[in-house]
């Protein structure tokens, strides 16, 4: 069981929205952008009296994308409710659900002396960049120190969760006075990672180890599909990675899309329009949500801008 080493931060990327959401270790202010327009993919599915729309999101962006209009803002008025695939709560009860959700278990080596050899040195380096000491994630799964390292690198070249869909479309839904559902709890997305194998997370953690030099790159490659509407190629990088581990395929991505679709069909069976948003990669290839409608006789169709 391997993740593709090149690509560990795509595998992050398309798990869950709250992972880039997680405190950052360190994080740049970026100057004002010129307005550059994205056409990112919707889609919608309805019958005689429900409408869903089926929005991918990237988890991070860089000031300056004009998203929030054309089809997607359209779609978005329309609604009477917005669903996303978690509401975070404060601050202060997510660094707690963290805490508790990454610890070790007890009696568990220290993850410095777990990390393998040959990534120890490159392990602490990292750790010790992000303004943190060395032993700072010891009593932490290693997913938890794979994640915030991660996370790290993408805000300091000037990616930000304030810029992302998620954020923007959750002010908007207040604004309007809509209410605003998760598919899933905090709890439940963070948990998705804690009951993974002890393999599967230390191999997450020192590809990602070897990825943190190439963060502008790969996420910038991520965001250019995204905004010009490319879910196939975004889908491609995010979870040709996940292919390489059939245990982290089933529980962050299949499983999670088999869920999403049950909902959307229950949802159908009531009037109504909703705007669900969720990563662009749980929105294309053979698993998407859409496929996993399709087994049910429910079709998902492009909208077109």
């Amino acid at each position: 069981m391997r993740f593709t080493r090149s690509r560990p931060l795509r595998a992050v990327a398309s798990a869950l929205s709250l992972l880039l959401a997680l405190p950052a270790c360190a994080k740049t202010t970026q100057p004002a952008a010129a307005a550059t327009d994205a056409d990112p993919a919707l889609w919608v599915v309805r019958d005689k009296d429900t409408t869903i729309y089926l929005f991918g999101t990237i988890h991070v962006l860089k000031p300056g994308l004009t998203w929030f209009d054309e089809a997607v803002k359209t779609a978005f008025d329309r609604s009477g409710e917005l669903v996303l695939e978690t509401v975070l709560p404060d601050p202060q009860a997510m660094a707690g659900l963290v805490q508790v959700a990454g610890r070790a278990r007890p009696g568990t080596p220290p993850l410095t002396e777990r990390v393998p050899a040959d990534k120890r040195a490159a392990f602490t380096a990292a750790v010790t960049a992000a303004g943190l000491p060395a032993n700072a994630f010891d009593s932490f799964q290693p997913w938890l120190a794979a994640t915030q390292l991660s996370i790290g690198p993408v805000n300091k070249v000037g990616y930000e969760t304030a810029q992302a869909p998620e954020a923007v479309l959750t002010q908007a839904a207040k604004a309007a006075g809509k209410p605003v559902r998760g598919l899933e709890t905090p709890e439940q997305q963070l948990g998705y990672f804690s009951t993974l194998s002890d393999a599967a997370q230390m191999e997450m953690l020192t590809s990602s180890l070897d990825e943190l030099p190439k963060v502008d790159g790969t996420i910038g490659k991520m965001v250019d599909d995204w905004a010009h509407g490319r879910p196939d190629a975004l889908a491609a990088q995010m979870n040709d990675s996940l292919k390489d581990s059939p245990e982290v395929a089933r529980v962050l991505l299949l499983d999670r899309n088999r869920r999403w679709a049950e909902w959307i069909r229950q949802r159908m069976t009531r009037p109504g329009t909703v705007f669900v948003a969720v990563g662009s990669g749980h929105l294309a290839g053979s698993g998407s949500v859409q496929a996993q409608l399709a087994k049910q006789g429910i079709r998902a169709q492009r909208v077109k801008y």
